[in-house]
């Protein structure tokens, strides 16, 4: 049996074959064949030869490699208010005994040979150096707006990145440019809750947020009664971070509380009912203040009268008391 062909069933049919054709820039008979162009190699672009090609480049693309993680810069947006002390001791206790499970994603330093920044996975390389051990990555080659948008969708899969984190995270999106719908797609969010998080990026400063820290329980409602409780009392950010300094609270929830409670108006205690007497003593009315009102009452049963004439003269009474200078007594 012809083994010529054994070979034709692995290449496929797309094999590019030399041009064997003349051309006018062949070089003639007699000249230097050194100097004379190579035919093109054939490339093998299907097949099984060009899957056998496409598969190892994409297990190139998936290698995971050892780096030293003080090749390792930080890189994209920030996306954390504040790093729980507990939080990075108890990963690195993991990492310790349990070795590096899933790999972070860097890619290569775009200005700095043999440099790279973190895409995601910015926890586990800041534990892995204070252990002092290589960090497992991906390696991938990605634009400015690629490693954003990897870091947003990666922190939207996260459940413990915060509202406010989250909020600031889209406001540094948008003041680098980039539009309404990469924000979304970078969130993994709809326009609504944009809008949402954009508000109160809006609302509450962002020293003041990086004061009070992530405050994990704290929601976009109480952020946004925050601004409003700060512009009803005129509070600057500066005295409303020192205030946030001053309360000395434990965590970013507290702080949150805190100042909440820092910022409340006190409610002024009405005043109690004021009895009117008459000459003998005797309770003829009675005078309430209910917020902005004052009511007076008179019961009619023993009024005798006088509510009809306290309602004809009543207009004299007041001419009288702005004739005699109001409230001067």
């Amino acid at each position: 049996m012809a083994r010529k062909n054994l070979l034709s069933g692995l290449m496929g049919d797309q094999t590019v074959q030399p041009d064997t054709a003349p051309r006018a820039d062949r070089t003639p008979a007699g000249d230097d064949p050194a100097a004379a162009p190579q035919a093109a190699r054939p490339r093998y672009t299907k097949g099984a030869i060009g899957a056998v090609s496409q598969s190892l480049a994409d297990l190139k693309s998936r290698a995971i490699a050892d780096i030293h993680p003080a090749a390792i810069d930080a890189g994209g947006l920030p996306d954390r208010l504040e790093e729980d002390p507990a939080e990075h001791a108890a990963l690195m206790a993991s990492l310790r005994d349990h070795g590096q499970q899933v790999p972070v994603l860097l890619r290569p330093h775009p200005t700095e040979a043999d440099r790279y920044q973190v895409v995601y996975g910015r926890r586990r390389v800041r534990a892995l150096r204070d252990l002092g051990q290589p960090v497992k990555a991906m390696i991938r080659d990605l634009d400015d707006r690629a490693l954003v948008m990897a870091q947003g969708q990666e922190n939207a899969a996260r459940r413990d990145l915060t509202f406010i984190e989250k909020a600031n995270f889209a406001a540094q999106m948008r003041a680098a440019g980039y539009d309404r719908k990469a924000i979304c797609a970078a969130l993994h969010v709809d326009k609504t809750q944009i809008s949402r998080m954009l508000a109160v990026a809006d609302a509450v400063p962002l020293d003041l947020v990086e004061a009070i820290g992530a405050a994990p329980s704290v929601g976009r409602n109480r952020w946004l009664a925050l601004a409003a409780r700060l512009d009803e009392t005129g509070t600057d950010t500066a005295a409303a971070v020192a205030l946030v300094h001053a309360a000395e609270a434990d965590d970013s929830d507290a702080r949150f509380a805190a100042l909440l409670r820092a910022l409340a108006r006190p409610q002024a205690q009405p005043p109690e009912p004021r009895i009117l007497r008459d000459d003998a003593g005797r309770e003829i009315g009675r005078m309430v203040w209910r917020g902005e009102t004052l009511t007076l009452t008179v019961p009619l049963a023993g009024a005798e009268g006088f509510d009809d004439w306290l309602a004809e003269n009543f207009d004299r009474i007041h001419a009288d008391w702005r004739g005699g200078g109001g409230d001067e007594s």
